[in-house]
């Protein structure tokens, strides 16, 4: 049997404890929300490109990834297009924005020709912001 000692006393008591069990379960939430919007976020294009030893700069929320394959083709994003609607497809793409910087990825395999071919296409279709994207090596040789 319990007994309870009542003072008569009606001041509320403090309770010096902090539940912590919603924040949790908001944390795993936001975990299995992240965990599979994580892999939506990436472009999808295999590619093998070659190291650079210069400073990482910060990636823009939205970034444009032209791609040239190891078989030539481009691909904007995920899709591949045709290298004669490349300016229509940057223009959708950045929503008309031409100062938008466009990040031109290309297989080690492809000759500079058809790289610098790529760069030209950009210039021809009004985009002069080009970043070139390189792994990261991992020492200077």
């Amino acid at each position: 049997m319990a007994a309870r000692l009542d003072d008569g006393e009606d001041d509320l008591a403090e309770a010096h404890e902090i539940n912590v069990t919603p924040f949790i379960d908001v944390m795993l939430v936001l975990l299995i929300i992240f965990m599979v919007a994580a892999p939506l976020a990436t472009v999808d294009v295999a590619v093998e490109l070659p190291k650079s030893t210069a400073q990482a700069t910060p990636r823009p929320d939205k970034p444009i990834f032209l791609t040239v394959k190891a078989d030539h083709t481009l691909a904007l994003g995920n899709d591949t297009v045709a290298a004669d609607g490349l300016g229509a497809a940057l223009d959708q793409a950045s929503h008309g924005d031409k100062s938008t910087r466009i990040f031109l990825r290309a297989d080690k395999t492809v000759p500079y020709e058809d790289l610098m071919g790529a760069m030209d296409r950009l210039r021809a279709a009004g985009y002069l912001k080009v970043g070139l994207v390189a792994l990261e090596q991992g020492g200077a040789h």
